[in-house]
């Protein structure tokens, strides 16, 4: 059954990643470990005794193996008939999320795909980007390539987030983990800091990789890690309230 709300409970915030549901094709996760046999059921019982219909889930990529949007149309159905109402960002495996305005025309109602862009639900401002490895050196050419770029559409999403309220909180959602490989500062957390957002989620580290992730605060802003199988396949209730 789906949470009850009281008239007056304000709105939860939860965040859980990296579906990597089938997309039409024999996948099953399970290859990766016995831990993941019947992932998205253990998912989706948490999901309905924790989530109203009000409810915000945030789901920071990685949600389909599908190459193609047709293919994905099942397991974002599927999703789409959870409670509460969701906001996603792509990951580095989401093939078939192309151009967003055909992604937004082909989404369900209840799921919101950010872009370049920010969401204002629930009195929350919702931010986010895809993200990218931060670069290990100078010489990493291509990484860098394309991590300014990720750069540059989370800002582009921020700044939309202060247009369309700059004293509501803030929150981020990314795929790739916004810090270097020893959990420090990177580019990525100082955009967040000078936006002041309020709580980011990440997912994309999975198995050993979870153990020494990085979680908490760090300048102000809080972090956790997302990736389902780093939940043991639960939602994360984040530590902000929606109206």
């Amino acid at each position: 059954m789906t949470a009850k709300k009281t008239i007056c409970e304000p709105i939860s915030v939860f965040a859980i990643s990296d579906f990597h549901l089938p997309g039409n094709t024999d996948k099953p996760m399970d290859i990766f470990g016995s831990h993941w046999e019947g992932h998205f059921e253990r998912i989706k019982s948490d999901w309905l005794a924790k989530v109203g219909e009000e409810d915000i889930v945030l789901i920071p990529g990685d949600i389909s193996w599908a190459m193609t949007l047709d293919a994905a149309q099942d397991d974002l159905d599927a999703i789409s008939l959870l409670p509460g109402r969701k906001i996603i960002v792509r990951g580095n495996h989401d093939f078939w999320w192309g151009s967003i305005t055909q992604v937004r025309a082909r989404l369900p109602k209840s799921i919101y795909a950010l872009q370049n862009d920010a969401a204002h639900i629930g009195g929350l401002v919702f931010c986010g980007s895809r993200g990218w490895t931060s670069p290990a050196n100078e010489s990493d050419l291509e990484n860098a390539k394309i991590y300014q770029r990720e750069l540059i559409r989370l800002e582009m999403s921020l700044q939309h987030g202060m247009k369309l309220g700059e004293r509501k909180k803030r929150v981020a959602l990314l795929h790739f983990p916004p810090f270097d490989a020893q959990g420090g500062e990177t580019q990525v957390t100082r955009i967040l800091e000078k936006y002041q957002v309020s709580f980011a989620v990440y997912g994309h580290i999975h198995g050993m990789g979870t153990k020494s992730a990085r979680n908490g605060e760090l300048n102000g802003i809080g972090y956790q890690l997302v990736s389902c199988d780093a939940l043991d396949f639960t939602l994360f209730k984040l530590p902000v309230t929606g109206e």
